[in-house]
């Protein structure tokens, strides 16, 4: 395996394994894995990629989400974002899933608002268009080893209210269903998420985080934008301009990222799964009604 280190922070383009190679061999899976939790984020050129492809090469990593009510392939392993609609045309302006796509456009990382977070993400390119569209990501462990020890130290245990609301509301208020909101009540994180295989800490953080325990409402949101601030300086980004065949991995507990815009007449479609995490992964660190159960242990 080739690795080709993409930014000083993180990131490395793969090269001479596969994504078949990984699901075929164990010891080219030890090898991506080791790789995953060294370097935050995976990119693969030039994948003969599918749905089952993807999913079987994501499960190695642990169980698969079921995509949530509301989003494009509810129900199953795949989170289709796309604006080509049904007829194969380009959806409108004002079409949900633009709506959608501008929301991806905050600074996040996937399914901080779920029950049980996610461990990593895996996107596939199938249809780029010419111009725009990349994907931006930051290192949030590069984020927190730049902090000083006081901040680290004022830090590591606070607790943060993490909504799907709080994101999307920023783009419309009447985004969200109903249903949406019953099912996606907002989940208390840890600010930091500590690696158990490297013992490295990294800053939690994402658009969808909205308040600090323990902090007035205009304290807590002002202390979370300051951090993404300083997470995503331009110097701190890695962007990816896509290739169809692309595969991206990364880390949801040491990085965040956003979408791009792309021109209204040009078709994009991606699809993500998305891995949950699980106590090897360090879910107890990042989870505050678990530490009991930790201290315990």
């Amino acid at each position: 395996m080739q690795i080709e280190r993409l930014h000083r922070d993180f990131g490395a383009e793969i090269s001479g394994i596969s994504l078949i190679d990984a699901v075929s061999s164990a010891d080219a899976f030890t090898k991506v894995r080791e790789a995953f939790e060294e370097y935050s984020l995976l990119v693969w050129r030039d994948q003969p990629v599918s749905d089952d492809i993807q999913a079987t090469f994501s499960r190695g990593f642990g169980p698969l989400e079921l995509v949530k009510v509301g989003s494009v392939g509810h129900g199953t392993f795949y989170s289709r974002m796309n604006n080509i609609g049904t007829d194969g045309s380009i959806v409108p302006s004002d079409d949900k899933a633009m709506i959608v796509a501008r929301a991806n456009q905050l600074w996040h990382t996937d399914s901080s608002f779920k029950r049980i977070p996610a461990l990593a993400s895996v996107l596939s390119a199938r249809v780029i268009p010419t111009q725009g569209g990349e994907t931006e990501f930051t290192s949030t462990r590069a984020a927190w080893e730049r902090l000083d020890t006081s901040e680290q130290s004022r830090l590591r245990d606070a607790i943060a209210i993490h909504s799907y609301a709080t994101s999307r509301n920023k783009i419309d208020q009447n985004m969200m269903s109903p249903a949406e909101h019953a099912a996606l009540p907002p989940m208390r994180r840890r600010l930091t998420w500590r690696n158990p295989t490297n013992g490295r800490c990294s800053l939690y953080l994402a658009s969808h985080a909205g308040a600090i325990e323990g902090m007035s409402a205009q304290e807590g949101a002002a202390l979370i934008e300051r951090l993404i601030e300083r997470a995503t300086d331009p110097a701190h980004i890695y962007t990816h301009s896509w290739r169809p065949g692309d595969v991206i991995m990364w880390d949801n507990r040491a990085t965040m990222h956003r979408g791009r815009p792309w021109g209204g007449d040009q078709p994009r479609s991606i699809v993500r799964t998305t891995i949950s995490a699980s106590r090897q992964d360090g879910l107890d660190d990042v989870l505050p009604e678990l530490w009991p159960q930790r201290a315990a242990a």
